[in-house]
C-alpha cells in the first residue's frame, strides 16, 4: 500500500507535464476546479479575477471580462465594413430624411419676392443643403461624449464613423454652400455667410444655453432669405460672366435688399415654427417636459392662423396682386382656387405638427417627444408649400407638397433626429 501510495503522486505529475496547457488549469494537484478557462469569458491569461479584487468592468475592449471575440461587432473591424454599411452610418450621421425639408426654404423665398425659380434659387437651394448637412455632421462631433452616454449607438459614439471624419465633412461641406451662394452673387454670399456663422455657433457654443432655439430659429429664417437673394440677383450678364461689375453690384445689392424685406414675413413665419421644434428637442434624450410641448402646440396654430390670416406686406411682382387677392379675411373667397390650396396646405401643416405635440404633452416620453420633433421637422414642408402659395405661386407650393411622401418614406429607413 505505501509503495502504492507513493507512486501515485510520481504518476500525476507525469501526467500534469503531458497534458496541454489550458488543461492544467483545470484542476490543481487533485483539487477543485480553479476557474473557467475561456478567455473570451474569464479574462487576460485565462483565470478569473481573484475574490479579494474588484471584477473589471464590461467595456467591450478585447482582453477584458465581458468582452466579446469582437467578431460580432459590426464596430470592432470599421475598416472590414461593406459599402452599404458605412453608406448607412453616414445617411444616420447627417440625418438624410430630414433634407427635404430644406429645398423648400429657397422656393418659398423665391415666391415671397415675385420672382419664378431660376438658376439663382437652384444655387441657393444647394448652398442650403451642403450648409444643413454641415451642421449635422457638426452637430454629432460636438455631443459625441454625451450621445455616447444617451445615445450610444449614434454613429461617432458607436465607432461606426470617426470624430475626425466627421469633423472634416463639417468643414468640407461649409466651404461648398459658400462656394455655391457666391455664384448666386455676392448679396447670396453674404446671407449665406451669415446662416454658416449661425450654424457652427449653434453647434459649438449656443446649443445648451437659453440662446439655443432663438439661434436655430434664426438660421432657418436666413435660409429662406437666402432663396430670395439668390434668386432676385443670381442671373447672369450679358457677356456670360458671374462677377459684375460696381454699378451692377450696387444695383444688385439693391434689389436683394428690397427681396429681403419682402421675404421677411415668410421668413420670421418660418422661423418661429424653428423655435418651437428645437426647444422641444432639447427634451427628447429624457424626455419629462410637458409646457414645452404645449407651448409648440399653441405656436402651431398661432402660425397656422397667421398664414390663412389678413396680407403680410405686399411682396413685389405677380405676387403683389396674388397676395391681395388670397388675403382677404380670414377665410377669405372661399370660391378661389389658390386660398383654398392655401387652406388645405396649412390644415396639412396643423395636421403633421400638432397631434404628436399634443402626445407629448399628455405624455412626456423619450419616444413620444422624439415623435413630437420628427413631425415638426416634416411639418416644415407644407408650411413652407403654404408661404409659396400664399405668396402667389400655388405651382411651387405644389411641388414643395410633393416633397412629402420622400420624406416619409426616407424617415422609416433613417431618423430624421
Amino acid at each position: 500500500m505505501r509503495r502504492r501510495q507513493r507512486s501515485l503522486p510520481t504518476a500525476l505529475a507525469t501526467a500534469r507535464s503531458v497534458l496541454p496547457a489550458g488543461r492544467r488549469n483545470g484542476s490543481a494537484d487533485g483539487g477543485a476546479p480553479a476557474a473557467a478557462t475561456d478567455d473570451s469569458l474569464s479574462g487576460a491569461g485565462g483565470t478569473a479575477p481573484a475574490p479579494d479584487r474588484p471584477e473589471p468592468s464590461s467595456t467591450g475592449r478585447s482582453g477584458e471580462r465581458g468582452a466579446s471575440s469582437g467578431r460580432d461587432r459590426p464596430d470592432a473591424c470599421p475598416g472590414r465594413r461593406t459599402p452599404r454599411e458605412r453608406l448607412r452610418a453616414w445617411a444616420e450621421l447627417l440625418r438624410v430624411s430630414a433634407l427635404f425639408s430644406v429645398p423648400g426654404d429657397a422656393l418659398a423665398g423665391a415666391a415671397a419676392v415675385g420672382r419664378r425659380p431660376g438658376r439663382g434659387t437652384a444655387l441657393a437651394m444647394g448652398a442650403s443643403l451642403c450648409l444643413y448637412e454641415a451642421g449635422m455632421a457638426l452637430n454629432d462631433w460636438a455631443d459625441r461624449d454625451e450621445d455616447a452616454v444617451d445615445r450610444p449607438h449614434r454613429p461617432i459614439p458607436s465607432g461606426r464613423v470617426s470624430p475626425a471624419a466627421a469633423l472634416g465633412a463639417a468643414g468640407a461641406l461649409t466651404a461648398a454652400g459658400l462656394a455655391l451662394a457666391a455664384r448666386a452673387g455676392r448679396p447670396a454670399l453674404t446671407v449665406a455667410t451669415g446662416l454658416a456663422a449661425t450654424v457652427w455657433a449653434y453647434d459649438l457654443r449656443l446649443k445648451h444655453t437659453q440662446a439655443g432655439p432663438a439661434a436655430m430659429a434664426a438660421a432657418r429664417s436666413l435660409d429662406l432669405l437666402l432663396g430670395a437673394a439668390a434668386t432676385a440677383t443670381g442671373v447672369r450678364t450679358p457677356g456670360g460672366s458671374g462677377s459684375p461689375d460696381n454699378v451692377a453690384g450696387a444695383s444688385a445689392a439693391a434689389t436683394a435688399l428690397t427681396a429681403s424685406r419682402s421675404a421677411l414675413p415668410a421668413a420670421l413665419v418660418l422661423g418661429a415654427h424653428t423655435y418651437g421644434v428645437t426647444a422641444v428637442s432639447r427634451h427628447e434624450a429624457h424626455g419629462g417636459s410637458t409646457r414645452t410641448p404645449l407651448t409648440g402646440l399653441a405656436t402651431t396654430t398661432a402660425l397656422a392662423a397667421a398664414v390663412l390670416g389678413e396680407p403680410w406686406r405686399p411682396g413685389t411682382g405677380r405676387a403683389d396682386a396674388d397676395t391681395r387677392r388670397v388675403g382677404t379675411g380670414p377665410l377669405g373667397r372661399v370660391a378661389d382656387p389658390v386660398r383654398l390650396l392655401v387652406v388645405g396646405l396649412t390644415g396639412a401643416y396643423l395636421r403633421t405638427a400638432g397631434p404628436p405635440l399634443l402626445h407629448a404633452a399628455l405624455n412626456p416620453s423619450p419616444p413620444l417627444t422624439q415623435r413630437a420633433v420628427g413631425g415638426g421637422i416634416r411639418a416644415m414642408i407644407p408650411l413652407q408649400a403654404a408661404l409659396a402659395a400664399r405668396a402667389g405661386a400655388p405651382v411651387t407650393g405644389l411641388a414643395v407638397m410633393g416633397l412629402v411622401p420622400l420624406a416619409r418614406g426616407l424617415a422609416r429607413k433613417v431618423s430624421p433626429t
